[in-house]
């Protein structure tokens, strides 16, 4: 079960007890919004794709961002494609919904996305569509293995709660 993996990963630091499981979905950025009690940006979404020589890479992005094709081909030197859900199982290990960057069944890149630095904190998924945890955006480095901070995303940007955090050159 991948939720097990998940609270496997973060055993070592003690916070496999921090995972929430909720009986209502949290599959969608919308659902695990509602479901959690936040603004959708903040939930961190974990997409997936095909790098160079097909290795599958993961950008985990605030849930109001939306991949900028020409930033992804500049950062990584191919086109944006996603994998399927297939091959999002096969090398995560977490079905579409679930998807993140712990307790994965393969040793994957893993990024982040600038859009999250905005937020105090993040709720990414824990493996299933109905578990979060909650973490700073240092944990979520931290946790991830992350490779590196990247500005791979839009959208965000022109959300009011992007122009307020700019214009105040502040985090939520």
């Amino acid at each position: 079960m991948s939720i097990e993996s998940v609270k496997a990963h973060f055993k070592p630091w003690n916070r496999e007890k921090d995972i929430m499981e909720f009986k209502t979905s949290s599959a969608t950025v919308e659902q695990a919004a509602a479901t959690v009690g936040v603004i959708p940006a903040r939930i961190a979404k974990t997409l997936s794709f095909r790098g160079k020589e097909d290795k599958a890479i993961l950008i985990v992005a605030a849930g109001d961002a939306k991949m900028d094709n020409k930033k992804f081909r500049y950062t990584f030197g191919v086109k944006a494609r996603m994998l399927t859900p297939d091959e999002v199982l096969e090398q995560t290990g977490h079905v579409i919904g679930g998807v993140c960057p712990f307790g994965l069944a393969n040793e994957l890149d893993v990024y982040l996305d600038a859009s999250l630095k905005r937020f105090k904190t993040v709720f990414p998924a824990c493996g299933s569509t109905n578990s979060a945890i909650e973490l700073t955006c240092d944990e979520l480095f931290q946790y991830s293995a992350a490779k590196q901070w990247i500005d791979a995303c839009k959208g965000w940007e022109e959300t009011e709660l992007g122009e307020k955090v700019a214009a105040n050159n502040t985090e939520l």
